[in-house]
């Protein structure tokens, strides 16, 4: 029914009633009444009632006549039994503000003064006895079915997240993913394109009877201050060692799928069964990078991704006509969509010395382009526009269980959407010819360049020039470095391993007291949960010690976290040193690098063409 069957004269969209919120980043439901209405409507007033009359109580002018006392004693009955038919009524009606009639699931926000909706268990069944305003009808229709989410830049309508919740496909790959997502931390998700042949016209593309190789595979890393982003582009041919890879079947039986030496990286997916989890762990190996969760997609991806969103943008630097991803396009800007934009994004005879590294090139440039268009004033004010993004991402994703809530995938999104386009960096994973081969068609990671840069994102470096921090803050940050040092004999401090290779608490004991000369430390075990980095946790009064401590391991300002100390098995106050996951061993320096390494790279915000 549409919106004039509601009541609604003005011929409005109810998907248009959904207003963005800018300070919020969130839609709210914006009703613009045709004309006045009651908050709560009470029983429908007779025709002979005067004006000012409460329902189901005589007006005023109609009071009954001195003479009659039993006329008048039964029309006071009677108003009494109105006023409590309409409270009746009203509690029948209403539920708690802000909550449905079942207490399930908080209501859309409304202005104030607008008729409030219907409780969700009343939707659909006759009123007890009062008339719902036609108002009040058009907010539960319009709360109830036609609120929308945006996957990709935002969110909105707890109904509609439920829908979504079936689109998205999960996986569990174990301990390859975390349990969760934590808006307070940086995060890297490793963004992965299959080429297997799935989907209604995609028989074309991509090996014959492929199992799902990781075609297209991109680590994006997203900084804990939210400044700035990175996306690592992985080449396919590139030979790297496979790690053994746990994985579970439907029933939930583990089967250890033994690792391979020496291998096309494209291999760590889909083959000998291997799922996205063996690929995030041989990324993690490869790069020391900690990958938090992944996210899947097929060839149906970019069709449905770009055609949601009305076409990307893409520029051609030379006429392209190649017989095997069948793009014919002249050179110049285009807008791509559906079928010509996956052949753009296969396309690689066309452009460059017509190998994958260049192809990368293109795929990065027209993934610059779609977060353009997706972030677009266009985009975010297109209620139509959002719900086919938010169905086309949904059911073009395979993801982690630790992010397979749409909820959760909302979170992930907006907190992407914090990063300027034009801090959000593309590079690619240092490389040189394979060494091996005679005729060169694979490629190995170029040690004299790569490490510094798995380094910067694995120590959450901008690639950017963008300030990570305000002044203020890496001013208070570097003052903790500043000021007298104890003596090491005078430094008391209990040691945990918080993610840390196993035994690095001891090794770190050791070192410390045999060659660094802290005698007063101590091996605590094991940290009640991981830490991407280590930190050092001390008491006002302990300063000097922790930067005794701290000049001794080549920790940074921001690993000292003013706090509180503890008492140790002695029963005296003592420091807590946390060992992370950035832990390389006793004696390494854990100073991360100050800036990214001068690297071939693009950003978002700015517009190239492919040749």
């Amino acid at each position: 029914m549409d919106a004039q069957g509601r009541g609604r004269a003005e011929n409005i969209d109810p998907a248009d009633q959904w207003v963005l919120n800018p300070s919020t980043g969130e839609y709210e439901l914006r009703l613009t009444p045709s004309a006045p209405q009651s908050a709560v409507p009470g029983p429908r007033r007779a025709a002979s009632r005067g004006r000012g009359a409460a329902p189901g109580r005589p007006s005023r002018t109609a009071a009954p006549a001195p003479e009659g006392r039993k006329e008048a004693r039964g029309a006071r009955e009677e108003a009494r039994g109105g006023r409590g038919e309409a409270r009746g009524s009203r509690e029948g009606r209403e539920a708690r503000p802000g909550r449905s009639a079942s207490g399930d699931a908080p209501s859309p926000r409304r202005r104030r003064g607008a008729p409030e909706e219907a409780p969700a268990g009343r939707r659909g069944r006759r009123p007890v006895k009062a008339k719902k305003s036609r108002g009040k009808k058009a907010v539960m229709w319009t709360g109830g079915t036609m609120a929308f989410v945006l996957v990709a830049v935002g969110a909105a309508g707890w109904f509609y997240l439920k829908h979504l919740e079936g689109n998205v496909t999960t996986e569990d790959v174990g301990n390859a993913a975390d349990s969760g997502f934590s808006k307070d931390e940086a995060f890297n998700i490793l963004l992965l394109g299959t080429d297997k042949r799935t989907g209604k016209g995609n028989e074309g593309y991509g090996d014959k009877g492929s199992a799902g190789h990781a075609d297209t595979t991109l680590l994006l890393h997203v900084a804990k201050d939210r400044s700035n982003a990175t996306v690592l582009s992985i080449p396919r041919d590139l030979i790297v060692d496979i790690p053994d890879c746990p994985t579970k079947d439907a029933d939930g039986n583990e089967t250890v799928i033994p690792g391979s030496q020496g291998v096309r990286f494209n291999t760590s997916l889909g083959q000998e069964g291997r799922n996205a989890g063996c690929t995030m762990r041989t990324v993690e190996e490869m790069t020391g990078i900690d990958v938090n969760h992944f996210m899947m997609a097929d060839f149906n991806a970019v069709k449905t991704l770009t055609t949601a969103v009305g076409g990307v943008d893409v520029c051609l630097a030379k006429d392209v006509d190649d017989p095997d991803s069948h793009l014919k396009l002249d050179a110049g800007p285009h807008t791509l969509m559906g079928e010509d934009a996956l052949a753009f994004v296969r396309t690689r005879h066309s452009f460059g010395n017509q190998g994958d590294l260049d192809r990368i090139k293109v795929q990065q440039q027209f993934l610059a382009s779609l977060m353009r268009k997706m972030s677009s004033s266009d985009t975010l004010t297109s209620p139509t526009k959002l719900m086919k993004l938010a169905e086309a991402a949904t059911k073009a994703l395979t993801v982690d269980t630790g992010i397979g809530k749409v909820s959760t995938l909302k979170d992930v999104a907006l907190e992407l959407k914090k990063v300027p386009p034009k801090n959000i960096s593309f590079t690619t994973v240092p490389v040189r010819d394979n060494p091996a081969e005679t005729v060169k068609a694979t490629v190995v990671v170029d040690e004299s360049r790569a490490p510094d840069v798995f380094d910067a994102i694995a120590n959450d470096v901008s690639f950017t020039a963008v300030k990570e921090k305000k002044a203020q803050e890496k001013a208070a940050v570097a003052a903790r470095l500043k000021g007298t040092k104890s003596a090491p004999s005078e430094v008391r401090v209990r040691i945990l391993n918080g993610g840390a290779p196993s035994g690095s608490a001891s090794e770190t004991l050791e070192w410390l007291q045999n060659d660094e000369g802290v005698t007063k430390s101590e091996n605590a075990g094991n940290a009640d949960a991981a830490l991407s980095r280590t930190t050092l946790e001390y008491a006002p009064e302990q300063a000097d010690q922790a930067r005794r401590l701290a000049a001794i391991m080549g920790l940074s300002g921001a690993a000292l976290k003013p706090g509180e100390s503890v008492i140790n098995s002695q029963g005296l106050p003592t420091m807590t040193l946390t060992l992370g996951k950035d832990f390389e061993g006793a004696g390494v320096s854990l100073t991360p690098p100050a800036k990214a390494p001068d690297v071939e790279k693009s950003t978002a915000d700015k517009v190239q063409c492919a040749g």
